[in-house]
């Protein structure tokens, strides 16, 4: 059975067929999903749906750094007044596993990269603060990344580096933190992806998990469409080669990977 440790189907390109997508993801054995934040305004949907399938689809909470805006103070008060809220009723019908989806983005625009690694340290004070897991995003950030991460070395920190696409220097720069895997996903099966030469090179099947991203990097041969959580087993099913084992064994290695260091 697999986990997909990411996946947006709160979002509104599932608004009219998330049954139908749930019906295809656990046909294809994917036993649990986990579903991100990514700002304040989304927060009461994303707990409606991940209710409507508790135990299915489990919420994290969080601000995306591309939501990072003029009013981030005001976003992470809000965010935090659920978090805390959550945590304080044992009662609770809604588990955050995860503080996310949270981290840096300065490919389209860096205007706000101050206000996004204030945002950034803020959360990670979050899941140290509440011993919970991090799902962070990088792109364009590799550098501020580790920097930032390397003063919370010593917090015990936990989680995944999502969507990772990079070389094996990025791959051991971020491996190089004990108690985080990298997330892989759609981007594998890309016919110019060099990640499956990384991965062979410079990452143990230890450190990964699955996911999708859906709606997007869908996986070959499903590329250009909607992605959703039953096309993680194209992504399983290549790492099966590059690690020269059974699918059952991808299954198996990333679930326990999942279970260890985010849910």
């Amino acid at each position: 059975m697999i986990i997909d440790t990411h996946s947006h189907l709160d979002g509104p390109e599932f608004k009219d067929d998330l049954e139908d997508v749930l019906e295809r993801a656990k046909a294809a054995g994917v036993e649990q999903i986990l579903v991100p934040a990514i700002n304040l305004e989304g927060m009461d949907n994303l707990m409606n749906v991940c209710r409507q399938h508790n135990g299915y689809l489990t919420p994290m909470i969080g601000l995306h750094p591309e939501e990072v805006k003029d009013d981030y103070k005001t976003q992470l008060d809000g965010l935090y007044r659920i978090l805390y809220e959550s945590l304080k009723d044992k009662d609770s019908d809604i588990r955050f596993c995860a503080i996310g989806e949270v981290g840096l983005d300065f490919y389209w625009d860096d205007s706000f990269k101050v206000q996004q690694i204030d945002a950034f340290e803020q959360q990670i004070q979050w899941a140290a603060t509440h011993d919970l897991p991090l799902m962070i995003h990088a792109r364009n950030a590799q550098n501020e990344l580790v920097e930032i991460m390397e003063k919370y070395r010593g917090d015990n920190l936990r989680g995944v580096f999502h969507c990772f696409s990079g070389t094996e220097e990025e791959a051991e720069q971020l491996l190089s933190f004990p108690n985080f895997m990298l997330g892989i996903g759609g981007v594998l099966t890309f016919k110019k992806s060099k990640l499956p030469e990384v991965l062979k090179n410079a990452v143990p099947l230890n450190r990964i998990v699955l996911e999708t991203d859906a709606p997007y990097l869908a996986p070959v041969p499903h590329r250009g469409k909607r992605n959703e959580s039953s096309f993680i087993t194209s992504t399983a099913t290549l790492l099966s080669e590059i690690y020269c084992c059974e699918i059952e064994n991808i299954a198996t290695q990333t679930k326990k990977n999942a279970l260890t260091c985010i849910i």
